[in-house]
């Protein structure tokens, strides 16, 4: 029984829910056991994995390994005389038990041999910052949780320190604190290869002089050595694998000669990218700017020569507006960046383009300027018009940055994910995916939510409501192309901290390969707002079929000890 005390003048009591298998684990348990000895040999597991989980690629000795495990932690002994089952208690263990029985893959399973453009990439923006977009400090703290996440590309805007005669890393032109650059890199260099032995990118926003440029040069080479990933010519024509560049560091920005001269770099010659937008939805920015006449920019030094050697993956646009940005060149592969606005407004006019572009060339998206307190964007556009690095502020929390975590779960959280074919091939008359063709249904997705568990355990008694249990409801929904995006939302369960809801939802996917499945817990409150209860984020291509244990997370993305849901999962 748990106790709450309302108005202080009578104690409140509730029955505390005991957590009996739903009937559906019952009849699974029933199906392939034994029935005569109620219990279930390693042979019987094997079928219920093969046939029931659906997973093809189960051997018996996976299964014996499994029901060991589960023996070992519920029993402690194992007996090599006796032959090894599992009853009731053991079998419904074992799918609450989220490193036996994972809803997606932990593992690399997606080819890492097609060129990076193939791919979307896990892209942080202005990685270096703690807080807000304005007055919060610079520091390599967040670029080292970034690192240590699965992120591969780190954003750092490069400006000379107050004597001008070293490299700060800080958001120019306002009010937040620097950190030294070299200390930056020794960060990277350090963490570079812990969640992901696939390549980091490290795209610059150049603010530099020409000798702090050759200072630049010198701090990455010696920090990087080896590591570094050098382009044997000045331009790629296509972008190397990932598989080619493991354990590599590449270096990403506009090359030297098309910076403008200036004597005082922080003055108005340079601008940030999160200043403007030009009328054709091109950003003009100190990166990304048009170039023009020779005489309009600073000659080369031996050492701005070396510094632009580095660069592996060239930014930058040719003169003209969006029409000329997006062509292919045959002779380079080369990278882009659009804020998410003038994504929007290539997109509408230019959606086959954006597509075509991004088949060969690299397209990064950022977040809008306005977004000074590290908020992020849907990233769904920019992920179906191909964009591989749609960069985000890591710092905050939302419904965005959870469709991110989600997506690069994806291929065992490297950090890579392979794009869907149907963005990376032409068909035999040169047209490419065309993103708002109305699409048949491809494949559907039903989920059925048994019940959750673990809140009594992971939160105070008085967390949801003052004086009596929880009220749990479950949003579950799609994320994804427009016309596959929809939530549905259970029933709500009074009064219990183990909510039962057995209900089935159905999700017809036009576009699978992109759908994010969100998952969301709230407990009703009918005097304010509902109080959150935790939440996932599933990549729809990953998901295993069959009865898994679903984790879920505090708003920031901290799982929770023990607040799990257990899931059914089918496709057809």
């Amino acid at each position: 029984m748990g106790n709450y005390r309302v108005c202080l003048c009578f104690i409140r009591r509730f029955k505390m829910s005991t957590d009996e298998p739903p009937s559906d684990v019952k009849e699974a348990f029933l199906k392939y056991a034994n029935a005569a000895a109620a219990n279930m040999t390693v042979e019987q597991f094997h079928s219920f994995l093969v046939e029931f989980q659906g997973d093809q690629t189960a051997s018996m000795a996976d299964a014996q390994r499994i029901v060991e495990q589960v023996l070992q932690r519920r029993h402690h002994v194992i007996s090599k005389l006796t032959k090894h089952s599992l009853n009731l208690d053991d079998f419904y263990y074992y799918l609450f038990s989220m490193d036996l029985n994972p809803p997606v893959s932990d593992q690399v399973h997606q080819d890492m041999r097609a060129p990076l453009s193939h791919y979307y990439i896990y892209t942080s923006h202005n990685t270096y910052l703690t807080g807000n977009q304005l007055s919060s400090d610079s520091s390599d703290v967040p670029i080292i949780n970034a690192l240590k996440s699965g992120v591969r590309v780190v954003e750092l805007d490069l400006w000379p320190n107050s004597e001008e005669d070293d490299i700060d890393v800080l958001h120019g032109r306002t009010l937040t604190t620097p950190v030294e650059f070299v200390r930056c890199l020794k960060s990277i260099k350090e963490n570079a290869f812990i969640a992901s032995p696939y390549p980091v990118i490290i795209t610059l926003e150049d603010h530099l002089t020409p000798d702090l440029q050759a200072k630049a040069a010198e701090n990455i080479k010696e920090t990087f050595g080896d590591m570094l990933f050098f382009p044997e010519a000045e331009y790629l024509q296509e972008f190397p694998s990932p598989e080619e560049l493991k354990y590599r560091i590449i270096i990403s920005t506009k090359p030297p000669k098309e910076y403008l001269r200036s004597k005082n770099v922080k003055g108005e010659n340079s601008s940030s990218e999160d200043e403007t937008d030009d009328e054709d939805g091109v950003d003009t920015s100190e990166s990304e700017s048009s170039e023009s006449d020779d005489s309009d920019y600073e000659s080369y030094a031996t050492g701005v020569s070396e510094y632009k050697r580095l660069i592996a993956i060239h930014a930058g646009k040719p003169k003209g507006g969006l029409k000329e940005a997006l062509k292919v060149g045959a002779d380079k592969a080369r990278r882009l960046s659009l804020s998410e606005k003038a994504l929007k407004k290539a997109t509408k006019s230019h959606g086959m383009d954006v597509i075509r572009f991004t088949q060969k060339n690299m397209l990064r998206i950022y977040p809008k300027g306005t977004r000074v307190n590290s908020s992020n964007y849907n990233p769904m556009s920019a992920w179906l018009h191909g964009a591989q690095m749609v960069a985000f502020n890591m710092q905050g929390y939302g419904k965005s940055l959870s469709l991110m975590y989600g997506m690069f779960r994806s291929n065992g959280g490297c950090g890579y994910v392979k794009k869907p074919d149907f963005l990376l091939t032409v068909d035999p008359h040169g047209k490419v995916f065309d993103p708002n063709a109305k699409l048949p249904v491809k494949k559907t997705l039903k989920v059925k939510v048994y019940m959750g568990v673990g809140w009594n355990l992971d939160f105070e008694s008085t967390h949801f409501h003052l004086y009596s249990p929880p009220d749990f409801y479950a949003r579950i929904g799609i994320a994804g192309a427009p016309d596959d995006a929809i939530i549905k939302r259970t029933e709500i369960k009074e009064e219990t901290w183990s909510p039962v809801w057995n209900e089935e939802f159905t999700y017809p996917l036009t576009i699978p390969e992109l759908a994010l499945l969100r998952i969301e817990v709230y407990s009703y409150n009918i005097s304010d707002k509902d109080v959150f209860g935790g939440q996932n984020c599933l990549p729809v291509p990953e998901v295993k079929a069959g009865i898994h244990a679903v984790p879920l997370f505090d708003r920031k993305g901290s799982k929770y000890s023990s607040v799990k849901l257990l899931l059914r999962f089918e496709f057809s």
